[in-house]
Formats: structure tokens, sequence, C-alpha cells
């Protein structure tokens, strides 16, 4: 019973691990998606012009004369569609597999139904998306939906871990001010990105750091963040005027700003913590390069290419940050790095 229980646990990490990989793919791909412009290559949902493959001209003009085909748009979408609807198996899968373990105390098995819950919540997200035309209220909560699956897939994938791992020696720390403010802030700023995004305010300034070659640009910060925006309207594109996207812009750039004021106290916090300071510092470096590539993409118009690279470097930013919280975590108490011997400096808890 034991072997069983063993072996069952391994599938789990193997299968949580191939997932957070593959979410991060399914999130580039729908960053692409909308990047080409591909969101509504679709008109209906789940299917495309009422057929579960992109039909002939023909057949979607029968469908929605009102919506001409494209098939390469179209395509792009579906295929989004397909990887997402896999996910979803992946994680059924998961909860599957779980389900006879349920009832032991060291399995998560709450978090998997949570993570359950959240992938039926996306895959609407997916469908409002289409059907209330990127009204960017839904495609930003769609991201965010995104990095949840995400996070709580690698979430579950290192409690999964600590399972089949020698069990730490003290209990697990709680969330203290110092890792729930970068937290905020970096959930913050990751809304601001996909606003910016939904909103079509990617290059709404021109230069850096000035925008359009002020420190205080004209800016409407009511229009830009006026969140109960008329539902009905196709978005692609966006619909706000100049001074509203860039009042987005802006204030993207100075949640970046404080985000990057965050995460470096945080660091300086815990920078004689041994196992901790160097994920931090990987979460820093992240940091830079992310910044780096958006102020790349303000000033190269946004090529498709380094647009992808940015949302990686915001995934990537954000699955750090968990790493570095769960070292810290479950980490043994008491653990520095200082210039006297401790016993406790080789101790790494997984």
């Amino acid at each position: 019973m034991h072997d069983s229980f063993e072996r069952r646990l391994r599938w789990l990490v193997r299968l949580t691990l191939v997932g957070t990989l593959f979410t991060a793919v399914v999130m580039l791909v729908g960053a692409w998606t909308r990047l080409v412009d591909a969101g509504l290559g679709c008109p209906d949902w789940p299917g495309c012009y009422g057929k579960l493959l992109v039909p002939d001209n023909d057949l979607a003009t029968l469908h929605h004369p009102d919506v001409p085909l494209e098939p390469f748009k179209a395509w792009v979408e579906m295929v989004h569609r397909y990887i997402a609807t896999l996910l979803g198996l992946v994680i059924v899968s998961v909860v599957a597999l779980g389900w006879p373990l349920r009832h032991r105390r060291d399995y998560p098995w709450h978090l998997s139904l949570m993570l359950l819950v959240v992938i039926l919540l996306q895959g609407a997200f997916g469908a409002f998306t289409v059907t209330l035309k990127l009204w960017p209220q839904v495609v930003t909560l769609h991201l965010l939906g995104g990095l949840s699956v995400l996070l709580l897939l690698f979430w579950l994938h290192l409690r999964l871990r600590l399972a089949v791992a020698p069990k730490p020696t003290s209990e697990p720390r709680r969330v203290n001010a110092w890792w729930g403010i970068a937290a905020c802030l970096l959930v913050v700023q990751l809304a601001l990105g996909g606003w910016v995004s939904s909103n079509y305010a990617g290059i709404a300034c021109q230069g850096f750091p000035t925008c359009n070659g002020q420190w205080m640009p004209a800016m409407d910060i009511s229009e830009g963040f006026h969140l109960t925006q008329t539902v009905g309207p196709n978005y692609l594109h966006g619909h706000l005027h100049a001074d509203a996207r860039t009042a987005i812009q802006v204030v993207h750039r100075l949640g970046a700003l404080l985000l990057g004021v965050g995460l470096i106290v945080l660091w300086w916090r815990y920078r004689q913590w041994q196992n901790v300071v160097r994920p931090l510092a990987i979460v820093v470096g992240l940091y830079v390069l992310q910044a780096a590539l958006g102020v790349a993409n303000v000033v190269l118009w946004l090529p498709l290419w380094l647009a992808l690279l940015h949302t990686a470097g915001a995934i990537a930013l954000a699955v750090g940050l968990v790493w570095a919280w769960w070292r810290w975590r479950y980490h043994e108490a008491g653990v520095y790095s200082t210039t006297t011997h401790s016993p406790y400096n080789n101790v790494i808890v997984q």
C-alpha cells in the first residue's frame, strides 16, 4: 500500500511539472493570438463558425455572413483553444490521480480542487473573451486567470515534492509583510500589464524614459482606468483615445518602478538567509531583464517576438517569486549565512 502511494505521488510530481511548463506554453500561444489580432478569428465559441475545425469560406459565410473568414487568424485562435482544452485534461488527470489519496493528511487535496475550479473559470473567461468581443476587463482577467493556473500548478508540484521528501523539522512560516507587499506589487503590475495589452496601449508613449518627449505628458487617468466600459462593441484595437492610453502606459511604468523597489528591498531583507538569497537574486535579475524588455518594446515599436519575450518574462518573474517564497516558507527556521559555523548551513529542504 505504501509503495502504491509513493508511486502515485511520483507520477503526480511529474504530471504537475509537465502541466506547469505546458501552461506557460498555452499562455504564450494566447499572447501570440492577441498580438496577431486573432482573438476574434472565430466569432463564436467553442467552435469556429459552428465547426470544431476551421471551415471553408462558403460554410463560414452561411454561419456568420457578417464576419468574413480569415483562415490564418481562425486557425491561430483554434490552436489556442485546442491546447487550452488539452491543459484542462491534464488538470482533470491530476485531480483523478489524486482522488485515492484525498484523505491522507500529507496530500494537498484542497489545492487540487482549487486548481480544478480555477481552470473551469479560466475556460469561462476564454468564452467571454470571444462573446464579449475582447472586452478589456475580461481579457485582463483571462490573463490573470492563466497566471493563477500556472502558479497553482507550480505550487502543487512543490507541495507534492515535499510529500515524497524528508519532512522539515519546523512548521512552515506564515506570510509576513515583506513577502505580502512584494506579492501585491507583482499582482498589481501584472494586472496593469494585462490592461496595457487589452487596451492596446503598448506604444502609447514614444520614447523612454520620457513619454512623447515629456516627463508629464497629457493623460486622462479617469478614462484610462474606467472599468465600466460598455459591453457590446468590438474592442479589437481598442476604443480609448490617445490621452487615456498614455495614462495606462505611464501608470504601468510607475508600477514597474515600485515593483523593482519592492523586490530589491525584499532581497536586501533576506540577503543573509542561505538558500533564500539566491532565488531572490534571480528574481531581481529577472525583473531587470523584464524592465529592459519593456523599454525595448517601446523603443522598437512592439515587434512580435519582443512582445512575446516580455510575456515570457512576466511568467518567469511570477514563478521565480513563488519559488523564492517556497524556499523561505519551508526552510529550517534560523538558517543564516554567517561567519560563524552553523550546523544548519548546508541544510536544504526541497
